[in-house]
């Protein structure tokens, strides 16, 4: 009897640690991914600073992502094994440093070197989803990891609180402001999370056998899925207030303001996307959103045309392109989409993966964050080349066409996306 009551007590107990967890993990992503993105706002300064060509401002801007992607894989694993609370701690910890440091940097190299140690705080993303996930039920799984992916909207903090500090003061005062919040950030998690012994991967499993799972063709489909949501996310990220700038000539602030529109709903509206997976099943969600960005980046792709024809009046000269206004749009349908495929990609994780969640996070986290180090580079590459800049989603088209095909055969001819499986 005694027994019971002590369960019925705790289940309220362990419930507000669930959600006490969530929510100081989502706030501390949230910062992680601000400073992630640092370069996509104070990289404009610096580029004009050290007189970058595109090539070289890609670079710059994937410098931290690279370090990001590349520690995901042994953070997801060292989650399952020690806890999430501790790992995300020491990381975020290890970020403070090289963030007050950006501050000091003069010439190219030191902004890619410190950008490489800046960049461990794009890690947190795999030591959070398993480490939320696990304080929940499997029905709730996609709920749960939705919410703490929405941290993504970083990104647009970043947009809103950076050009307003570099127009103030400098781009210097940024980092040092920022290395300020990632320290009171630190302070609020260990004060406000929880561990739970229970969430650990038994230590008899060996690092082996938490990679076995990787070798399951189903993980690369995953990765390829996010390198686009996730990794197209962060590359437009970066990459639109330069683009807003260059295109259509506005500033700075009016600039980040409008790429703005693209990452806050593609960060926040990941807790949807994981109510939805929940709902109607990773599998479905990822086919609708692959399909509403191959139609949004299609119609991105099409560059600024003047064409003139002959007519019984003479030659007529026409103008066809996306006005700053539609283009926004296109951007803010974009990123709603891409919410959604970032929570069904993980979705899909939960559900096939549930005692190995750390790891296979990870190596499709460590996809998604690639995607994100070369698409920059390559948009500056091919703007350098071509001189056309939307040929950036010209690229990110032809990666979605591959995510569609790769799908449609090997889960959408077995499946009516409409009720289900047959």
């Amino acid at each position: 009897m005694a027994a019971d009551n002590t369960q019925k007590a705790s289940a309220p107990d362990s419930r507000g640690k669930a959600w006490s967890v969530l929510i100081v993990s989502t706030l501390s992503f949230t910062v992680c991914f601000m400073v992630w993105m640092m370069f996509g706002v104070i990289g404009i300064p610096v580029k004009k600073m050290l007189n970058l060509n595109a090539t070289e401002f890609g670079l710059l801007t994937a410098m931290p992502v690279l370090t990001g992607s590349l520690v995901r894989v042994p953070l997801g694993i060292w989650t399952d094994r020690y806890g999430g609370r501790i790992v995300m701690a020491c990381l975020m910890a290890a970020t403070i440093p090289a963030i007050w440091l950006m501050a000091y940097a003069t010439q190219y190299w030191h902004f890619l070197t410190i950008g490489l140690f800046v960049g461990l705080a794009g890690g947190s993303f795999s030591v959070g989803t398993p480490y939320v996930a696990r304080w929940f039920p499997k029905s709730q799984q996609g709920m749960a990891m939705g919410v703490y992916g929405a941290g993504n909207s970083g990104s647009a903090v970043n947009k809103f609180i950076a050009p307003l500090i570099l127009l103030g003061f400098g781009w210097a005062a940024v980092p040092q402001v920022y290395a300020a919040i990632m320290l009171g950030t630190l302070l609020l998690f260990w004060m406000f999370s929880h561990s739970d012994p229970a969430h650990l991967v038994p230590s008899n499993v060996k690092f082996g056998d938490q990679l076995r799972a990787l070798k399951d063709p189903r993980v690369l489909k995953y990765c390829q899925y996010y390198s686009i949501v996730f990794g197209g996310y962060v590359a437009l990220a970066l990459w639109m207030v330069q683009y807003y700038i260059g295109e259509f000539g506005l500033d700075i602030k009016q600039a980040a303001l409008l790429a703005a529109c693209f990452s806050l709903p593609g960060g926040v509206l990941r807790a949807v996307g994981g109510w939805l997976s929940d709902r109607y099943g990773a599998h479905s969600v990822t086919w609708w959103v692959l399909w509403v960005s191959w139609i949004c980046l299609f119609l991105l792709s099409y560059p600024q045309t003047d064409f003139t024809i002959s007519t019984v009046n003479g030659p007529k000269t026409f103008h066809l392109g996306l006005n700053v206004w539609l283009f926004t749009a296109l951007m803010f349908i974009l990123g709603i989409a891409w919410a959604f495929g970032k929570a069904s990609v993980f979705k899909y994780i939960a559900d096939d993966y549930p005692a190995n969640i750390g790891a296979i996070s990870g190596i499709v986290g460590l996809a998604g964050g690639l995607g994100g180090f070369v698409l920059p580079i390559m948009f500056g590459a091919l703007l350098d080349l071509t001189g056309i800049r939307s040929s950036a989603f010209m690229l990110l088209y032809g990666v979605v066409w591959v995510s569609l095909i790769w799908m449609y055969w090997t889960e959408v001819r077995r499946t009516d996306v409409v009720r289900g499986a047959a």
